[in-house]
């Protein structure tokens, strides 16, 4: 799989340990809280973003929505698009052989309608996300937007974890170099191959199977992602280490992220254990 950004930027997949239970809600409880709140696990893209029952439970056993963004401010998205384009004019055509950047012209043409030229200093992460949904055998779906919908029925806040500009220096931490090696990478790749892929990687997920995930990933993800963990992964979750603990102390929250910062010893659940809190999977 490659990495994504869909316009909110967010990540895929799952890091996690050993026998971990197959769930993507954890309860949040102990260390002071007057009442429990709860974590889950996202995905940006899916084929089938129906919220499950005991996920529908917690969103109405919570006062409120925090999601790594606030995707609820009108200004998010012009805030994203900021960061659209590479910086000093770096420009694809600079960072491929000619003959690599005629190949990529035809696979984006094909793929999105749009040639390389048209996309020359736009950020390789961000036309790897607009090719992703290309690998979905339907029309994408979003967990964030499901959500939402609950939440805004229930006339309750969305909140962030983050802001765009942290978010997005995440991501820029990766460099072009690395990023348009994963974008040509992905052109060159055997189309059919990317969509069993991702519908392996997306069925693993509707049966909130973490460790299944993580062995997969392990299988076909490329290198870039763990060279970069740290800034794309770590040292966001420990940011929302001190973030999180703020937020359900002053009212209790279902707070969504990606599933790929679930896990692990430097996963949320295991930083937010570290503080005293209580945090048990909901079967």
């Amino acid at each position: 799989m490659k990495k994504v950004f869909a316009v909110v930027g967010i990540l895929l997949g799952v890091i996690a340990g050993a026998q971990t239970p197959k769930t993507l809600l954890w309860k949040i409880s102990g260390n002071g809280l007057q009442a429990p709140s709860y974590l889950f696990g996202t995905i940006h893209m899916t084929c089938d973003a129906t919220l499950k029952s005991k996920v529908l439970q917690a969103l109405d056993n919570t006062e409120q929505l925090c999601l790594e963004l606030d995707m609820d401010d009108s200004q998010m998205q012009l805030e994203v698009l900021k960061h659209m384009y590479m910086k000093n004019n770096v420009r694809l055509d600079s960072l491929l052989t000619p003959d690599e950047f005629k190949s990529l012209d035809v696979y984006l043409k094909k793929n999105l309608g749009m040639s390389a030229k048209m996309l020359n200093r736009v950020q390789p992460l961000f036309i790897t996300s607009m090719l992703y949904p290309k690998l979905l055998a339907c029309t994408s779906q979003s967990i964030e937007s499901a959500l939402m919908q609950v939440s805004k029925a229930q006339s309750e806040e969305v909140i962030g974890l983050e802001s765009v500009e942290e978010q997005m220096n995440a991501f820029n931490a990766i460099p072009y170099k690395d990023q348009v090696k994963d974008l040509y990478a992905m052109s060159q790749k055997n189309t059919e191959l990317d969509k069993a892929e991702t519908d392996k990687l997306t069925k693993l997920y509707q049966e909130e199977d973490i460790e299944g995930l993580y062995h997969y990933m392990n299988e076909v993800e490329n290198k870039t992602y763990a060279k970069f963990e740290d800034d794309l992964l770590v040292k966001r979750n420990k940011n929302w280490q001190e973030r999180i603990p703020k937020i359900i102390q002053a009212k209790t929250t279902f707070i969504g992220v990606g599933a790929a910062h679930l896990g692990g010893k430097n996963g949320v659940i295991q930083l937010l254990k570290e503080l005293g809190y209580k945090v048990e999977p909901v079967l």
